[in-house]
Formats: structure tokens, sequence, C-alpha cells
């Protein structure tokens, strides 16, 4: 190929949906970097992101590095105008995916205390005060106490600490 001395290519398969660290995606980015590669060629954009928010970070990151990428099973080319445009399309629909989220989390919670149930963790400590307060005369340290009852010094620091009455 004329012009293209010291150029090659090089073929990243990850295998493993779902992995919270993708390691050879890390070494492309790495390697983009490092400005050690022109463009990330991939067979559908689903195989580089995540999430929309994810790939769209990513592809920012990209561009900003001057990093092409090329998505083959949707024809997407960031490296054209019009593939940037679609670059841009992204951002929006990550911003619409999270404004949709955040919504569905506010109804829920919203929902959930309407209906009378009660959020966040367990009252696990608090169910054990008497217990925590009778090894505490018996002369028990807090620390013991959390031991035995195995649960946080923390919470055992706060079962004992006197009510505030002045207000």
């Amino acid at each position: 190929m004329p012009g293209a001395a010291g150029r090659f290519a090089v073929q990243v398969r990850e295998v493993g949906s779902g992995a919270a660290r993708r390691e050879a995606r890390e070494r492309v980015l790495e390697a983009a970097r490092r400005r050690e590669i022109d463009v990330v060629l991939v067979w559908r954009l689903d195989r580089w992101g995540r999430s929309v928010t994810d790939l769209l970070a990513t592809l920012q990151e990209l561009e900003h590095l001057g990093v092409g990428f090329v998505s083959l099973t949707e024809a997407l080319d960031l490296t054209t105008p019009a593939g940037r445009a679609m670059a841009g399309l992204l951002a929006i629909f990550a911003e619409f995916e999270r404004e949709i989220l955040r919504e569905r989390t506010r109804s829920g919670i919203a929902h959930a205390r309407q209906n009378g149930q009660r959020l966040g963790r367990p009252p696990t400590a608090g169910l054990q005060a008497t217990e925590i307060r009778k090894l505490y005369r018996a002369g028990i340290s807090k620390a013991e106490i959390a031991r035995r009852l195995q649960i946080g010094r923390t919470s055992v620091r706060r079962i004992l600490k006197p009510k505030d009455t002045s207000t």
C-alpha cells in the first residue's frame, strides 16, 4: 500500500459481556492516549460502549485525541462531517436517557413513599437499642457491645448518645 509505511492493524477481541473492567478496550484507549493509533474500527457500537453515556464519553475522548472511530454495522464514521453529526445526536440521546432514568427514579421513590414503604437501609442496630443500653449499663465497653451484637461501633455510640433536650 503506497504511503502506508509503518502502518499496521491490530485486531482486539474481548469476550465476556457485562465485565466491569474491559481490559482490551482499556488497552486500545491507552494506545490512543499515547498517539499510537489513528482509528478505532468496531463491528458494532454496542461492542464498544455498554451504555449511551459510556459510548459517548469514550467517543468524545477519542475525538479529543484526534483518533477516528468507525462502526461497520451502523455505518458510522466519525471521521466525516455526517458521522460527527451522528455523534451529536448520540449526545442528545444520552442526555435524554439520563433524564428518563432520573424521572423514573424520582417517580418510583415517590410511589414507594406514598404506599408507606420505608426507604433506605433497614434499622438493624436500632432494633437492638434496649440490649445495647443494658450491656452498657452492665459496664461493657462500646467496642465489645458492637462485637457481641455484630453491629458497627458508630451505631452503638449513636444509640448511647444522650438525647439533646435543650430545643
